[in-house]
């Protein structure tokens, strides 16, 4: 299993920002970030500069979000999208976003979802619950 560390991922995005903008050739994992980079625009800045931003903390104390996890998180869940797993989100997700309108939102909405559930597994000891996940999303939906 790919487990990258927080410079890794940061990285990842910065050099997938870096080679939209020089018009480089991305990889089939770069094109689905960018796509979600390109959804977030306030984040584009923060991308353009690696120096200043690699090492930041955003401890959830200070209320701000953490953008580099925000757009994993998407990328996370695009990745889940496409395979159906956990089994069933696909489904949920699509009536989620039917009932939103709005495909964004909705994958803000599951997102939340899946925060609480690696929070729940984090705060537990636990491995992560699927079916906390699903039902979550279900509720939205």
């Amino acid at each position: 299993m790919f487990n990258p560390t927080r410079d890794q991922s940061r990285r990842f995005l910065f050099d997938t920002w870096r080679k939209y903008q020089a018009h480089e050739t991305l990889s089939d994992l770069e094109a689905i970030a960018l796509e979600h980079i390109l959804a977030h625009p306030e984040y584009h800045a923060l991308l353009a500069n690696p120096e200043r931003y690699l090492e930041r903390d955003y401890p959830p104390e200070l209320g701000e979000t953490n953008p580099f996890l925000h757009l994993m998180m998407h990328v996370a869940l695009s990745e889940q999208l496409s395979i159906d797993q956990p089994a069933g989100i696909r489904g949920h997700f699509d009536r989620l976003a039917r009932r939103r309108g709005d495909p964004h939102a909705a994958q803000h909405e599951t997102l939340e979802c899946l925060a609480e559930m690696i929070w729940r597994a984090q705060r537990d000891a636990r491995p992560p619950d699927a079916t906390a996940y699903l039902d979550c999303i279900a509720r939205r939906a």
